[in-house]
């Protein structure tokens, strides 16, 4: 084998909608898909929105037994995984089990089911939880799920880094490439949309509570007043390059090139802005490991928290980066809402079809930008061709993490 890694298919179940092309038409058209909660009742509430993914029926993509074994959150993985598995033209079964690997990040896992077996638990009569209640929450489950599922029976993993994690999960599939497993699925999606969940995010003070669904993410902006959550996400097909080769695949979408963590070894709360050092430093990483200039980066797709004081950080991040001159700068999120890891891992989708398409999407959500927050930002879409895309994400409590795309190998 290569040892290099190509990202030959990609999964999306999102706001945006579900399969990869439904999601390039909205991000292009900058079609908001962000609106009331309609998972619960949000009304007693003061944040009432998120990004759903709209008409999913989990019966398409896995059977009933599965399905009440598992959480929303697994039930986006079981599609997104069959959409990057179909969509790189390999078999859901693998036929080399050991062959195959699954990698994937998770930040709060099986929310919705949790909460359902603990509200049982203390209002029911029974005073009992289900069978499934000590798995299904678990951060792990999808990525058990989709080995025993696909019968991807290699090194598998979760990681858990908050919003980085779906970048974290794509370096840890090329480091398992480089040591033997030719396929990984990497990525992650995120359902963080349950009462308590929801309560957990307005506590920490960073979620918009403005109630008009177009106005209320918006990072960047002089009327950035906090995110907006969202669920869904994207799984990658992570493949060495030689064995994509052998069976026709030329390029794939582009190559895992280079990535960089780090950490701020900080709290996140209402006064802290993470460590614009520390997120530079991720992304330095990133470009050195891939050997790219920063010159060389043709778009930067950014963590975008929509936090005032952590746009600012970002900027000056960036900044330290690149210059003076950074490169074209754009995020989706605000049509979408953040879905922490899975939506760092949407970003991914994002940049692989922008170099895939020579297309720029728009920057959605920012009409003036806020002092300290000046960068070069992708104001409409058009013909350009993109050979390296950067990718960032900060993590809550620290975390940074950046991930280069290059265009495949011709």
């Amino acid at each position: 084998m290569s040892g290099r890694a190509v990202i030959t298919g990609i999964g999306v179940v999102a706001p945006s909608g579900i399969g990869s092309e439904a999601h390039w038409k909205c991000v292009l058209a900058g079609q908001n898909r962000i609106g009331r909660i309609t998972l619960f009742d949000p009304e007693r509430y003061p944040s009432r929105l998120a990004g759903e993914v709209a008409d999913f029926d989990a019966l398409h993509y896995a059977d009933n037994r599965q399905l009440v074994q598992t959480d929303r959150w697994t039930h986006l993985g079981f599609a997104a995984a069959r959409l990057a598995l179909a969509d790189a033209g390999l078999p859901e079964v693998a036929g080399d089990p050991y062959g195959y690997a699954v990698t994937l990040a998770s930040s709060s896992g099986g929310n919705l089911f949790g909460q359902r077996e603990l509200q049982r638990l203390w209002r029911g009569p029974a005073r009992t939880v289900g069978a499934y209640q000590s798995i299904a929450w678990f951060y792990a489950a999808s990525v058990g799920q989709l080995s025993i599922r696909h019968q991807f029976k290699g090194p598998c993993g979760v990681l858990a880094a908050e919003s980085a994690g779906g970048l974290d999960s794509l370096a840890h599939a090329v480091r398992m490439i480089r040591r033997g497993t030719p396929v990984v699925l990497a990525g992650g999606t995120e359902c963080p949309l349950s009462p308590y969940a929801l309560t957990c995010q307005i506590r920490g003070g960073l979620v918009s509570s403005c109630p008009e669904p177009g106005l209320a993410y918006r990072p960047f902006d002089v009327a950035a007043s906090g995110y907006v959550p969202g669920e869904g996400g994207a799984v990658f097909v992570v493949e060495d390059l030689e064995h994509a080769r052998a069976r026709g695949v030329r390029t794939g979408y582009a190559e895992v090139a280079g990535w960089g963590a780090s950490h701020d070894a900080r709290h996140t709360d209402r006064r802290a802005a993470g460590d614009p050092a520390q997120y530079a430093r991720a992304m330095r990483l990133a470009l050195d490991r891939a050997g790219v200039d920063p010159a060389e980066v043709d778009v930067v797709f950014p963590d975008a928290l929509g936090v005032p004081r952590y746009d600012r950080s970002e900027a000056e991040a960036l900044r330290a980066v690149f210059g003076t001159r950074p490169p074209p700068v754009t995020t989706q999120k605000p049509l979408v809402g953040r879905a922490h890891q899975g939506g760092s891992a949407l970003d991914v989708a994002t940049a692989l079809l922008s170099i895939w398409h020579g297309v720029l999407p728009p920057t959605a959500g920012l009409d003036r930008p806020a002092p300290g927050c000046e960068l070069d930002f992708v104001r409409g879409s058009g013909p350009r061709r993109v050979d390296v895309a950067l990718v960032g994400a900060r993590g809550f409590d620290g975390f940074n993490s950046a991930v280069l795309l290059r265009r495949g190998p011709g």
